[in-house]
Parts: C-alpha cells; structure tokens; sequence
C-alpha cells in the first residue's frame, strides 16, 4: 500500500471549528490574512470566510518588484469572489531602506528574502493590531516539519489552521471544496525572489516529501519508508536531518529551568 497521507472531508470541519474558537478565545474581532493568490494562503482565506463569515475575514496583498501580476490577479479575484475586504500593500520601499541600511549582506537572496517575510509579517500585525483581529498563518505540515518557512516572518502567526495538513491535503482539500483550478495547479512558490519554487530550492517534490514525513511521523526506520515511497535511503535520511535541524523553529525560544513551573518546558496552559 503506498505511503501517503490521505484528505478525509470531516479535516474541514475540525478547521473551521478550530478558527471559529480561536477567535472567539483571543476575544478579538475578527481575522487577518496575508493573500498571496497561492493554493495555501486562497485555502486558508476560504476556511476562515465559511467559520467566521466574509465580514470578519481581511486579505492582505503585499507585493514587491519580484512579486508575479497573475499572482495579484489571483489574490485580488478570489478575495472577491468571497466577499472579504482586500487591501493591497507594496513592501517595495520599505525594502529599498533596509537594503541600504544593512549594506551588502542583504543582497543575497535568502537574507533577502527572510527580511522580506519578516517585512510582511511586520505589516499584517500592524493591520491586525489596528483593526483588534488576529493573523492567521496559512503554513502547512509539509513547512513546518522541515523548517521551511522563515522564522518570525511566515510562521509568525497567532494560529496556524492549516498547520497539521500536508500539502497533498491542502490541495486536495482546496480541490473538494472547489477552489479555481488556477490556483491549486498553481506551483508552489513562497515568491521570495523572482522564478523562485518551493520544490526546486527543497530539491523535492511535495508528493514524494509528504509521503517521506508520513514515514517519519509514523515511527518507520529510513529502509522501511524507503521501500513504501520509492524514494533513495539517503534522501530519505536528507529529509530527516531537515526535521531534526528545524526543531527550533517550531518551538518557542527556550527558557532555563529556573522556577516551580517554567513556561515552554513544564508549564501547562
């Protein structure tokens, strides 16, 4: 039987359930979006419209001088379809100051992209302080588990809905709940340089990372999931080493063990 995590219809409901509390416990009025016109933050945009209502939902558009025009035809489009306010915010500028002001360094393409998600987050939490909403995040498993995302940028977020979902299952729920084959064909970029792709720089396919995580969620050695998913030992032991070496990304920042009860080791919620 092959290895590969499955998109069941009652996933929808336990995540419209989990936004609709979320909210209701933050005691804020409503949610913030960061849109990209991509499958997960367009998937994200939609859950949230059939928890809350279209009312208490804003998209968030934050392009820069890379940022792809099918991609804001996309976002700007499907916000309308679903009714939600949407506002456009070009982070162009704001990049150019910091740029000069850490001099050459900011350059190179991954910093540069970092400062750009961190550029946005900063943004989306100005909005969501303003208006008393919260910001989703609209990471997935597949993200989160290698560490693929950047820290205090695109997993800066008070709750992350799609967060247990593998993207197989976020395409394929965004496929059940028919979402514009535009979007959910669309390659999967974080659009953090111009002609960059998530599958290309984590030199895998998701389908075939998905299946390897699964393998490693479930408890399976390199040599079993190997056998199930096709893929190399070696490449699976390259995707193991990634979850391994991210663990501090998922995890608040740790604390020494000083007192009776210490938040993010014993403390309990």
């Amino acid at each position: 039987m092959p290895l590969q995590p499955k998109f069941r219809e009652e996933m929808i409901s336990v995540v419209k359930t989990f936004i609709r509390d979320s909210l209701e416990q933050s005691g804020m009025s409503g949610a913030v979006i960061g849109m990209s016109g991509g499958l997960d933050s367009s998937l994200l945009a939609r859950l949230s419209v059939d928890a809350l209502g279209p009312v208490k939902v804003q998209g968030i558009f934050l392009p820069e001088s890379s940022t792809p025009e099918s991609d804001a035809e996309d976002a700007e489009s499907f916000a309308k379809e679903l009714g939600i306010t949407f506002e456009v915010i070009p982070i162009h500028e704001p990049l150019e100051i910091l740029k000069k002001t850490l001099g050459g360094t900011a350059e190179d393409p991954v910093i540069l992209g970092n400062i750009k998600a961190r550029c946005r987050m900063i943004i989306l939490y100005q909005r969501a302080n303003s208006l008393k909403r919260i910001v989703l995040g609209s990471g997935n498993k597949s993200e989160l588990m290698v560490g693929y995302f950047t820290k205090f940028g695109d997993g800066g977020a008070d709750f992350l809905p799609l967060g247990d979902l593998y993207k197989v299952q976020v395409r394929e729920m965004a496929r059940f709940l028919n979402l514009p084959d535009r979007i959910v064909s669309k390659p999967p970029s974080a659009g953090l340089w111009e002609g960059q792709s998530d599958e290309e720089e984590l030199g895998i396919g998701y389908d075939e990372l998905d299946s390897i995580l699964l393998g490693i969620e479930l408890g399976m050695t390199n040599e079993v999931i190997s056998e199930r998913t096709g893929s190399t030992p070696s490449e699976v032991e390259r995707i193991r080493s990634m979850v391994k070496s991210s663990v501090h990304k998922r995890k608040m920042p740790l604390i020494p063990k000083i007192g009776i009860k210490t938040i993010g080791l014993d403390w309990r919620e």
